[in-house]
């Protein structure tokens, strides 16, 4: 398997910043891009994990949709104990799932892990108990989110629960400034220059959409979750726990 690379990814100027993609650059960096760029990641991956153990139900699904390179998969195989359980993992990005599967097969779990390369739009959901959206709602357009949710929602059996952690904005302008400016010293803290941060906030303008967490609890409500709330929040960046 290919060795990890730090991100250097907007290290030097660019001519043109292009719209942030998933592609081999991304996946070769990925790992590090994470662990530098989004506060309290490594915490949140370990929860979902122990959040799973909880809730995952026998004989049943747990999903975790737009997996990149299977961090979420990986907590999940490692700390469910109920029987008969498929765990999936789904992304539309070739290089992503292409890597994850070389992840999970250098991986010691027993756990059977099924990957999926295809749009969350289309692949087919069922029998679900737990099904995770770590840092990818955000990169759906806004129109598509409810259609994505009200199916999580129906494929979720009772007692279900999603996993839902973005990237977050603010409605007092103050407030939301000084959140991002707390994200970007710790990127400069952890090594990235004024050049990278600003490079790629380009990238993703436009490309990752963030929503308050008041329109992600309205939304969660309206297509039928009994209950949202957060359960991590650092900066800008949170994790809700919504419960059929």
């Amino acid at each position: 398997m290919k060795k990890d690379q730090a991100d250097t990814i907007f290290a030097n100027p660019l001519d043109k910043v292009s719209g942030f993609r998933f592609d081999q650059q991304v996946v070769d960096v990925f790992p590090d891009m994470i662990k530098r760029s989004v506060p309290g990641y490594t915490t949140i991956i370990s929860m979902i994990g122990n959040l799973a153990e909880r809730y995952a139900q026998s004989d049943s699904h747990c999903y975790d949709l737009g997996c990149s390179l299977g961090a979420a998969t990986l907590a999940m195989r490692h700390r469910i104990q109920a029987s008969n359980c498929t765990l999936v993992g789904v992304d539309n990005s070739p290089a992503m799932i292409e890597r994850c599967q070389q992840v999970m097969a250098a991986d010691s779990g027993e756990l059977n892990v099924e990957l999926i390369c295809d749009e969350l739009q289309s692949v087919t959901l069922q029998a679900a108990s737990v099904v995770v959206l770590n840092f990818t709602l955000q990169f759906i357009d806004v129109a598509e989110r409810p259609v994505i949710l009200q199916r999580i929602y129906d494929a979720l059996l009772p007692g279900g629960v999603l996993i839902l952690s973005e990237k977050v904005a603010f409605d007092e302008g103050p407030h939301h400034e000084l959140m991002i400016e707390l994200h970007h010293n710790l990127k400069r803290s952890n090594g990235y220059s004024d050049l990278e941060i600003a490079q790629k906030r380009s990238s993703l303008e436009n490309v990752l959409i963030p929503e308050t967490l008041d329109l992600h609890r309205e939304r969660l409500k309206s297509v039928g979750f009994s209950s949202s709330d957060v359960w991590f929040q650092c900066f800008n960046f949170a994790s809700l726990i919504a419960i059929k």
